[in-house]
């Protein structure tokens, strides 16, 4: 085994994880692709002086009615102490007050979306690990709130609240926003309540950030901090069009906004939650292909004018890619008439769809453009073991979380291996990530299944665990 660097350092200062009470580390190294800082600051925008053909001279009628649906989300984790001395027993009866588990708590915001149900819609890494959530309304209440899911990849969770007399904010379309609407921030910046600031909407459908999950953020000036995660990003008729998530700052999350916030649109954020409370879990649609970015010798031997796009490697059997006749070698240009830049572009773009979903494929082929429908099929969320080969008894497989797939890591992830099992026995260890194997080439789960066919004589893995490489052979 062989050390290598720490995969994920996130250029994302921020909100992103909420806004730590205990060992804050107000230095994290966001050097990864981090652009220097200009030397003068974006400034904030200036609010409109009527809307609709109505004055506005203050935002506070708006607010007055949506301010109490954004709350303040306070979480408890026990986290046991790892010190070699607890395991001596002279050294406890020296020191039996030295406590063996600490708690580590937590702030971020959360906004109401359904008032008569006690709905609180907040961000997966605000209640992440969490033993104990906290809810405390503008009204100053407090209430223990129960947790109904969450989904990693687009850092979305649902939580509820046993509560009466609440307020709520009704979920706007955030398809409708365009680059120059005025918006609005409620959260709960570095533990001050009910803070409010304003801004414009800097960019929509925002990707390519490394380190975050599925991409389609709202950017924004209006300041968010560490805090403001999970709390609400409204228009100005005071609709939910957003909810805070993070912000980016080279400098570190405790350096402060420089007007780089992100936001998740109200409409993903709809679509998640519809899943949480039909499924308990979020269900997403494949095209089930295998796609490598363009080089300028790739583009040039196909006949393309330029090296943009996804290039088909493989398609995978029975997948909704080869019911819509693509085959290896086209190259996706755009889908639904959204541009696709490269692979990545597209592996987002899949993420964000449902199962059962028709998408429209412009496709590049022999230099000829075609145009293909194809019916997204469901993305399996695991895979057992000895289903794919018996050397991988007991052993249990998932798709990577897609912020370590976004920092650019391909393979799978051993989500759990059975105690005494085969797998076990061959040295496979739960959290384990493998990178290659001896059955062939993969990049996710599906593909992973597919490289078992047909089962390798001997099966080599490739693995990560930590910081550390290693080979497995499965026996």
């Amino acid at each position: 085994m062989r050390p290598i660097p720490t995969l994920l350092t996130l250029a994302l200062a921020a909100a992103f994880g909420g806004f730590t009470a205990t060992a804050i580390n107000a230095h994290l190294d966001n050097r990864a692709d981090a652009a220097p800082l200009a030397s003068a600051l974006p400034a904030t925008a200036a609010l409109p002086a009527s809307v609709a053909g109505q004055p506005l001279p203050s935002l506070a009628p708006m607010l007055e009615q949506v301010m109490p649906a954004v709350v303040s989300v306070n979480t408890k984790q026990v986290v046991r102490v790892r010190n070699p001395y607890f395991n001596d027993p002279f050294f406890r009866r020296l020191f039996p007050q030295v406590p063996a588990e600490r708690i580590n708590e937590s702030l971020g915001s959360g906004v109401i979306i359904d008032a008569a149900k006690g709905y609180v819609l907040t961000n997966h890494h605000v209640i992440e690990n969490a033993d104990d959530v906290q809810v405390t309304l503008a009204d100053g209440r407090t209430v223990k709130a129960e947790f109904l899911g969450s989904d990693a990849d687009t850092d979305i969770a649902l939580i509820r609240i046993p509560a009466e007399k609440l307020t709520e904010i009704r979920l706007g379309n955030s398809d409708q926003l365009r680059v120059g609407d005025f918006v609005v921030a409620i959260g709960n910046p570095f533990g001050f309540s009910q803070t409010v600031t304003s801004g414009i909407v800097s960019a929509v459908g925002r990707s390519g950030i490394r380190g975050l999950g599925y991409q389609n953020f709202i950017q924004t000036d209006a300041s968010i901090n560490p805090g403001n995660s999970g709390g609400a990003l409204v228009n100005l008729s005071g609709q939910l069009i957003g909810i805070n998530t993070a912000s980016f700052n080279p400098q570190g999350s405790m350096a402060g906004n420089i007007g780089l916030g992100l936001a998740i649109p109200s409409n993903l954020a709809r679509d998640v939650v519809e899943q949480l409370i039909t499924k308990g879990v979020v269900v997403r649609g494949t095209l089930g292909v295998e796609t490598q970015n363009l080089s300028p010798q790739i583009a040039q031997g196909l006949g393309l004018a330029e090296a943009r796009g996804a290039l088909v490697t493989r398609v995978l059997p029975a997948s909704a890619a080869m019911a819509a006749g693509l085959k290896a070698g086209d190259v996706i240009t755009a889908i639904n008439g959204q541009r696709v830049d490269n692979a990545q572009a597209l592996h987002n773009f899949e993420g964000l769809q449902p199962v059962g979903r028709t998408v429209e494929l412009e496709v590049r082929r022999d230099s000829r453009a075609l145009q293909l429908k194809a019916t997204l099929k469901e993305q399996p969320r695991a895979i057992s073991g000895e289903t794919l080969d018996p050397r991988l008894s007991g052993a249990t497989f998932a798709d990577l979380p897609e912020s370590l797939r976004q920092a650019g890591l391909n393979g799978v992830l051993v989500s759990n291996v059975a105690r005494g099992s085969r797998a076990a026995q061959s040295g496979l260890a739960s959290g384990d990530v493998i990178l290659a194997a001896s059955s062939g080439e993969f990049t996710d789960l599906a593909s992973w299944r597919a490289s078992f066919q047909p089962r390798p004589p001997q099966l080599a893995l490739s693995i990560l665990r930590g910081n550390t490489r290693g080979q497995l052979l499965m026996r």
